[in-house]
């Protein structure tokens, strides 16, 4: 062509570049190519309209999906969308690579693309050529996937802001990576930074509270909502000369500066810089903007569970209190375990209250529920268990007054769906005589352990759930704790968490009270690993689609010989021995007595005579029931001495009239008590007292030289 000769069309020098031409719709899904960007689809020649399905049928899926990626992120930047595709045969072969630049623009109103733009050949680098090194294709697309499935996966896992700031730290991108991070939050009209990496401490100082409206890419960011890229010093220099100063003692060559944008809104910048020169290819800026999203994503759900933990803590202060001044000769240790979920709050509560009388009360219990409204029933149920407590009112009393008052408050309306209950176990302390007077309200029975380690289950009378019945009764148990001795409370999380029941529960729970051998803290701990801990997995129980559940826990010992608590030595003694009243009206606390020599006996290695002690124990308390008009007192103990284990089995009641034995015949309905006794036991005996006598008899493992 010579000179002052016309150009030639457009279409010509295209088509002597090989360059195609095409024009794409979104709202038609019909894409226009001309001749050249047709032979480079695999088509005839000849200029013609695709549909958009038949047009992504000659590409790549990967690619066609990466394709309206880049198109939203040059529409948002306002930048030319480049890509490079895999054109595919029908045979689903890749026949040439081709890359492709447009410039984007949207519709609002049709919310449409509309995009002109021009196709043409590109020759894939060998592998390990600088070329191949730098592809945007192959292999770098592979890394780059799986670099954006790797970034995703451990952001989604980050749980606190400081673990997102190390995670975005720790992020190596494939082919370009920053060596310095900063993330900048928004706060009224200032930018401050919430993170930075890859700067001394301090070096943070300029940028803090930096107003918005300052001449500084992440300001210009945060107002705008739109990346600024810059590529060199030159750039950074001549776009921002009044900041320049500020990041040119840093020696970066590079650097990107993100929004990060959560539902619409921009909560601040992310800026990656580099120590190399960056040409921010739109592959590259993909890269980064996807990770910014991800990011800004990750920052906003840690940012909302440091605030919930920051309520559930204080809500926590608020609910649960401090166990109060160290009590002579008694030792505490209490747990509080959220597992429910949600705001980490539930129902769950323990308390430690001092009387008027000198004397404190030991308070646990569960508000049914697990939501904002069951905890705020547990403080006012707490607040008012306290005020009766004050009070000087006697632990029945104390129950019945906070039931009615918990009844009222949950009854105050019509719906139905909003009634809640709540279980109580409240028990008032003489940390003089180790006296506990109990009153239960649906809950769980405390559990002592002894000073020698065995683990029994201490039956209490008990009444319904507070807010049931506002009339409710409660009656009192009177049970001892003995020096040495250690009492648990807790609630059913402590049973059930794992799919378990209360039964297979409690099995696991005994195993690790009675193994254990520091203090009440160390117990404590020991008791909540056995449940949370690494081992708990291995303990599942039946119910595995149960709910986990809160925890309460509360520990109280009385110090002495075997407990470890204190001044004490942890000695195990060799005596184990349990007391229980069995009154005329309480013909049923039998088989408590039944049972907790049962559980006394638990180690005893003749399952036979553990069974006749439980028969005989049975028959002397009945004895006691039917023939006087008196109350009856068991007293059972095992000694562990060196010539054997002796089991003695003491009831006792105040009627001077003495047992004989009988022959009855073989319709007689009583008269057995004794024969039973004689037969079954080793030595036995009756024992006049000064007022009243006892019924005694023993039994001795086999093994040993006890008798």
């Amino acid at each position: 062509m010579r000179t002052g000769e016309p150009l030639p069309a457009v279409g010509e020098v295209l088509a002597a570049l090989a360059t195609g031409l095409w024009h794409w719709n979104t709202a038609t899904e019909l894409v226009t190519v001309d001749a050249e960007a047709a032979r480079l689809l695999g088509l005839p020649a000849e200029q013609t309209t695709l549909t958009q399905a038949q047009t992504r049928a000659r590409l790549h899926p990967v690619d066609w999906n990466e394709i309206t990626g880049v198109v939203q992120l040059a529409v948002a930047e306002g930048t030319l969308a480049e890509v490079r595709v895999r054109v595919m045969d029908d045979q689903g072969r890749v026949v040439r690579v081709v890359r492709s630049r447009s410039k984007p623009s949207f519709d609002p109103v049709r919310k449409a693309y509309e995009l002109i733009g021009t196709i043409q050949e590109v020759t894939e680098p060998s592998p390990g050529t600088p070329a191949g090194r730098s592809a945007v294709t192959g292999d770098w697309r592979r890394s780059r996937e799986a670099f954006l499935l790797d970034a995703g996966r451990a952001l989604a896992e980050a749980r606190s802001t400081e673990e997102v700031l190390r995670v975005a730290a720790g992020l190596s991108m494939p082919g370009f990576s920053p060596d310095g991070l900063a993330v900048f939050g928004i706060t009224g009209d200032r930018l401050t930074i919430i993170g930075h990496h890859g700067q001394e401490p301090g070096d943070e100082g300029p940028f803090t509270h930096m107003s918005l409206e300052t001449d500084y890419p992440a300001a210009e960011v945060a107002r705008t909502g739109r990346a600024v890229y810059l590529s060199s010093p030159e750039q950074y220099k001549e776009r921002y000369p009044l900041t320049w100063p500020l990041a040119q003692q840093f020696g970066r060559q590079s650097w990107a500066f993100l929004p990060l944008t959560v539902a619409g809104r921009t909560m601040g910048a992310w800026m990656a810089a580099f120590a190399y020169p960056v040409a921010f290819t739109p592959d590259e800026r993909s890269v980064l903007t996807t990770v910014a999203r991800m990011l800004a994503q990750a920052l906003s759900r840690a940012g909302a569970a440091d605030t919930q933990r920051e309520l559930t803590d204080g809500l926590q202060r608020s609910m649960l209190p401090q166990l109060g001044p160290e009590i002579p000769g008694m030792t505490l240790a209490a747990r509080y375990i959220p597992t429910g979920g949600g705001l980490q709050v539930g129902g769950d509560w323990y308390d430690m209250i001092p009387l008027p009388s000198g004397r404190f009360a030991l308070v646990i219990g569960d508000v049914q529920g697990h939501d904002v409204r069951a905890a705020g029933l547990m403080g006012q149920l707490r607040i008012a268990l306290r005020a009766y407590a004050a009070e000087g009112h006697r632990p029945d009393a104390v129950l019945t007054r906070a039931s009615r008052f918990f009844y009222g408050i949950t009854h105050s309306d019509d719906d139905l769906a909003g009634l809640r209950f709540a279980t109580c176990l409240y028990i008032e302390v003489d940390p003089v005589t180790g006296v506990l007077e109990t009153a239960r309200a649906g809950h769980l029975d405390p559990a002592v352990r002894m000073a020698d380690g065995t683990v029994i289950v201490r039956p209490t009378a008990g009444g319904l759930p507070l807010g049931v019945d506002p009339d409710s009764d409660y009656p009192t148990t009177r049970l001892a704790l003995e020096p040495g001795e250690s009492m648990m409370i807790c609630t059913d999380g402590l049973l059930e968490t794992g799919g378990h029941d209360l039964d297979t529960g409690w099995q696991r729970i005994r195993k690790t009270l009675e193994a254990h051998e520091g203090d009440l803290e160390e117990l404590a701990d020991a008791l909540v690993q056995a449940v949370h801990g690494p081992s708990s997995h291995h303990t599942t129980g039946p119910l595995a689609d149960r709910r986990e559940d809160d925890i309460a826990l509360l520990l109280m010992c009385r110090q002495g010989e075997g407990c470890g608590c204190g001044d004490t030595v942890a000695v195990r003694p060799s005596v184990r021995r349990t007391v229980l009243t069995v009154a005329q009206d309480e013909p049923e606390r039998i088989a408590e007595g039944r049972q907790q020599v049962r559980e006394l006996l638990h180690d005893w290695s003749c399952a036979d005579q553990v069974d006749s002690a439980v028969l005989l124990v049975s028959e002397a308390l009945t004895n006691v029931l039917v023939h006087t008009d008196a109350d009856a007192l068991l007293v059972a103990e095992v000694t562990d001495g060196p010539a054997g284990r002796r089991m003695r089995i003491e009831v006792a009641d105040t009627s001077d009239d003495l047992p004989h034995k009988r022959r009855p015949g073989e319709l007689a309905s009583s008269g057995r008590g004794l024969l039973l006794i004689e037969m079954l036991a080793d030595a036995w005996g009756v024992a006049p007292r000064g007022e009243g006598k006892s019924i005694w008899f023993e039994l001795y493992e086999p093994g040993g030289d006890a008798r």
